[in-house]
């Protein structure tokens, strides 16, 4: 006679397979409902119009740029582009793979909270380094910098699942960029290119000439205005250490915030 086993003590039961996937996809949907509701408010941040205080800071540095000679413009423009474009190439060869697409969004942001944890700790660091040493150590800091911003961008797009050797993938980041690091109308301009994608990806070549055509005075001089009064405060002897922590801790939690927005957009919406 064939014996029934017989029953476990209560809650020794092995939970049905069924119920643990219901509640791993119902975790993960009020995951990208809070994502794409933390998306939704700061796209209305990028929409809004700046304050006071902003437009007249952006009104004062819109003179002083005023009285800079035109050719002096042109070399700090040449200068950024042939920069920024190095990096790119530099990380390029150095980024990662994208990742796999099977994972969920908040695996995806544990990955990018991650890395953005890592940027603001090496970009502390780097700026408390140049700071510290001096006046010559410090303008070494601009490049640097643009480095690590750059080279963040690289592993978020990765870790959204984009490619970022690609000519388009490039200006995508180039765009996240400028959302971060423009004002008033250049920022939502910026902000505006990322959201239309698919519109903005027509007026472009999908050959390497894309970056060509980005306006490289606006973005050079938009990225000025916006980490200027912190890069000079960190020629102040005594106190440039931390005021180059401090702020460069700041410009990569803003990037970061940044970059999950711009590709929570294209994941989400």
């Amino acid at each position: 006679m064939k014996m029934e086993p017989e029953p476990g003590p209560v809650g020794t039961q092995r939970p049905d397979r069924r119920n643990r996937n219901a509640g791993k996809e119902d975790i993960m949907m009020k995951y990208e409902d809070l994502a794409r509701k933390e998306c939704l408010d700061w796209q209305r941040e990028m929409m809004r119009r700046p304050s006071l205080i902003g437009r007249t800071a952006k009104a004062v540095q819109n003179k002083i740029n005023e009285k800079i000679p035109a050719h002096v413009h042109r070399a700090i423009t040449e200068a950024v582009k042939h920069m920024v474009q190095a990096v790119l190439k530099g990380s390029e060869w150095t980024s990662r793979e994208p990742v796999a697409e099977t994972l969920t969004l908040a695996e995806r942001e544990a990955l990018m909270r991650d890395k953005i944890r890592f940027y603001k700790r090496l970009a502390a660091a780097e700026g408390a380094g140049t700071g510290a040493g001096g006046f010559m150590l410090t303008l070494a800091d601009f490049p640097a910098l643009i480095a690590i911003k750059i080279k963040l961008l690289y592993d978020a797009a990765a870790i959204y699942s984009f490619d970022a050797k690609q000519p388009l993938e490039r200006l995508y980041i180039l765009y996240v960029f400028q959302t971060a690091f423009s004002s008033g109308e250049k920022r939502r301009a910026a902000f505006l290119k990322l959201k239309n994608w698919e519109e903005t990806v027509k007026s472009f070549q999908t050959d390497g000439t894309a970056l060509e055509l980005i306006d490289w005075q606006s973005f050079q001089q938009e990225y000025r205005d916006t980490i200027d009064l912190a890069k000079l405060l960190q020629f102040l002897p005594g106190f440039g250490a931390v005021v180059g922590a401090v702020a460069n801790y700041r410009f990569l939690d803003e990037l970061g915030r940044t970059a999950m927005n711009a590709y929570r957009m294209r994941l989400l919406f």
